[in-house]
């Protein structure tokens, strides 16, 4: 890694919507994510945005803008992303009270993490919990 990128996550999910303005709003306001930036094509298409939370980022955009990577994905989908949490029981009263589909309460894992799960308005799978892979114990 160059000094530009020391310490920035290496690996970035990446999620095409049929609706990306209302899965920004959903990931914003139920999820507590900022957004970065977005970059829109005609007609509202999402071309690329970038929204954070903690450390990490997701990338998401329209499906069927064109491009490679919409091609390659074609009708791919549902995705599932986890994101790390420091305090699930409240992350997810904030979901709930947004109205997200909920799949899992918070709920005590056995190895040590307490998770809640939750499905978007096009079927992707967010995770949320305490859990933070490749962390010493």
């Amino acid at each position: 890694m160059t000094s530009s990128t020391a310490g920035a996550p290496t690996m970035y999910p990446a999620v095409l919507y049929r609706d990306a303005q209302a899965a920004i709003r959903l990931l914003t306001e139920a999820f507590g994510f900022t957004q970065e930036a977005v970059y829109e094509g005609e007609g509202g298409t999402v071309v690329h945005a970038e929204l954070s939370y903690g450390n990490g980022r997701v990338m998401l955009g329209s499906k069927g803008h064109g491009g490679a990577f919409d091609e390659a994905m074609g009708d791919a989908g549902p995705t599932g992303v986890y994101v790390v949490v420091e305090d699930t029981d409240t992350h997810y009263a904030r979901a709930r009270a947004a109205g997200v589909e909920i799949l899992m309460p918070p709920t005590d894992q056995d190895h040590g993490s307490r998770d809640y799960m939750a499905r978007d308005g096009e079927g992707n799978v967010w995770s949320f919990g305490t859990y933070v892979p490749g962390a010493s114990s």
